[in-house]
């Protein structure tokens, strides 16, 4: 069975909407319930978040998350994903979404599944 990392890219300097990923919802930042809802996927070898922001760092490891600071040059979350993803050695990358926070673990697992099944 090939193996699947998450990676979860996620900027504090948004136009619309700046430190949304440090949001609370309900008491938990939104970047939080997005790690903890992954985390729910059983195919996740591991999860990562990938930031350009010292907060988003600190927050994330403040709640356990692996964290990889990454180029405050990327101009989308697809690039910040492929700058971890050249770290990984996992044959399966999903990007997962950072604001996202009613994301469920079974559907990165239906994911996963598709991304396995050499038939397809």
């Amino acid at each position: 069975m090939k193996l699947a990392t998450g990676i979860i890219p996620v900027r504090y300097h948004s136009r619309r909407f700046p430190g949304k990923p440090l949001a609370p919802i309900l008491g938990k930042t939104m970047i939080q319930r997005v790690y903890e809802c992954a985390s729910q996927a059983k195919l996740l070898d591991r999860i990562i978040i990938a930031t350009d922001d010292e907060r988003i760092l600190a927050a994330a490891q403040g709640f356990g998350a692996q964290v990889l600071m990454t180029s405050s040059s990327h101009q989308s979350g697809t690039e910040r994903v492929a700058e971890v993803a050249k770290e990984v050695e996992t044959p399966i990358i999903i990007n997962v979404q950072g604001d996202n926070p009613v994301l469920r673990g079974e559907m990165i697992d239906d994911l996963v599944r598709a991304l396995q099944d050499e038939s397809l």
